[in-house]
């Protein structure tokens, strides 16, 4: 049945409006499950109102909360004021005038809620608090994954039907993403006492759940990645503006050695890929302005000038090929000197991740979202060694290599099967080359007659040096 020319436009429209609300939604195919809970949990009552302890937890397998920190915010539900908090601190105080004696530590109806700093005095911390607003990621660091702490209501109501939920939630994780739903009373938490002889509950406890999405986050992806393979001499770089080009802040790169401990054939990218070209030139000496390097709330990068203005680079190198193995490269570069990523992640999706023998460098951990396939895993450093990944710069990269076994039934090289199918930094997806660009092996006869004779050209002239060598 043919359509008419109204009915195609509707058509048309109807698919523009799915293909852009799938990409504002909050669901990540590699981590179905992930989400930030907050949950609060009501203590004790008070005069006026109660006590609360607050917990968030991250529940999200590789995007974690990185320096500055979290930031909370909500709306009450009628003229509820904050007394006083342990472990956290309200970032204004508002209008108290009507209060006379004690005035409370917030009074805005709107308040916004970060966490202290590491440390604070003792009377002034709870568990799992002061942190600096930095929460792991739960694939990474489960322990770490949790950032609590306690506060006192007033003006609100004493018991469970005079109590009213506070609206409106948000979070920012330290910048935009995060989308938060309303707040839903749970069963009451159950909590054991220290020998374990107990059990106690909350007098209330309400879910607030806050699911991410990088449509959200930012309008252009924040990473993007680069390939290259020994079978073949292209280097296929980062496609130019992968992170848009509409950053004028940036800062031509001043050469400086590289790190002594990177001794491999490829120190450094820049020896493999093209030569950065700076969109804009500005003067160096702006890193040597104090508090350049410092991290800001709504984490603006400071780039250095490239041809794809990404704040991370993922390269992957297919490196060499055995018999029954095939070992890749991996390294992460840091063109953010704003930036240090602490605790950073790099989750790669590739049909031979199934068969990863040994990870050199970081540690690995395969994400199984969907039962029998495993086809995602996640690196990440090792701690105290390079979890840290500092700021642009001569040691503003990491590096690791992939042994991986053949599968004998679905191993080729062909049709750029050596390289990842999707790669995210720090929960992020990077920007990916087309496809039809990927290094592949090469399928003409001179190219394949170079390349045999390269690999023969060594015990050639071994045997005719033996030859040569022999007594008459």
């Amino acid at each position: 049945m043919e359509l008419n020319r109204t009915e195609l436009r509707c058509v048309l429209s109807i698919t523009v409006v799915v293909l852009l609300s799938s990409h504002a939604v909050a669901y990540d195919p590699l981590d179905p499950t992930g989400n930030i809970t907050i949950k609060w949990d009501v203590m004790s009552w008070t005069a006026d109102g109660y006590v609360a302890v607050v917990t968030m937890n991250n529940f999200q397998m590789y995007r974690q909360i990185m320096s500055p920190g979290w930031t909370m915010g909500w709306t009450w539900a009628k003229k509820e004021v904050i007394w006083s908090m342990v472990g956290a601190q309200a970032t204004e105080q508002g209008d108290c005038s009507k209060f006379k004696g004690t005035i409370p530590h917030c009074c805005k109806r709107t308040p916004a809620v970060v966490d202290l700093l590491p440390g604070v005095p003792y009377n002034q911390q709870i568990a799992n608090c002061c942190k600096g607003g930095v929460v792991a990621s739960y694939g990474q660091d489960p322990a770490a994954a949790v950032s609590a702490f306690q506060v006192s209501v007033g003006l609100s109501g004493t018991s469970n039907k005079t109590v009213k939920l506070p609206k409106n939630f948000t979070l920012l994780g330290p910048g935009l993403g995060y989308t938060c739903g309303p707040a839903k009373v749970v069963p009451s938490t159950t909590f054991l006492t220290a020998d374990k002889r107990r059990k106690t509950q909350a007098l209330m406890t309400w879910n607030v759940t806050c699911t991410y999405s990088q449509f959200l986050a930012s309008k252009h992806p924040t990473c993007c990645v680069s390939f290259s393979s020994f079978y073949n001499d292209t280097i296929i770089p980062c496609p130019s503006c992968a992170c848009g080009c509409e950053n004028k802040n940036c800062v031509k790169y001043v050469h400086t050695p590289p790190h002594p401990l990177f001794k491999s054939p490829i120190p450094n990218l820049s020896s493999i890929l093209p030569p950065t070209r700076p969109w804009h030139r500005s003067d160096s000496k702006i890193l040597s302005t104090p508090g350049i390097n410092t991290p800001k709330k709504d984490n603006t990068p400071l780039l250095q000038c490239t041809h794809h203005m990404c704040p991370v680079r993922v390269h992957w190198h297919v490196k060499l090929n055995y018999k029954e193995y095939w070992r890749a490269k991996v390294a992460i570069t840091n063109f953010n000197y704003r930036m240090n990523y602490t605790q950073w992640t790099l989750v790669v999706q590739h049909p031979n991740l199934d068969n990863v023998t040994e990870v050199f460098s970081f540690e690995y951990k395969p994400l199984v979202a969907y039962g029998s396939i495993n086809d995602t895993g996640m690196f990440y450093g090792m701690k105290y060694y390079n979890d840290l990944l500092m700021e642009a710069g001569a040691y503003g990269n990491v590096q690791s290599e992939v042994l991986l076994r053949k599968d004998a039934d679905a191993f080729t090289f062909k049709q750029g099967w050596a390289f990842p199918r999707k790669v995210y930094f720090n929960g992020d997806e990077c920007m990916l080359p087309p496809p039809d660009v990927y290094p592949y092996l090469p399928n003409s006869s001179p190219v394949s007659a170079r390349v045999i004779l390269h690999n023969l050209a060594a015990p050639l002239l071994a045997l005719l040096l033996l030859q040569m060598a022999a007594p008459c």
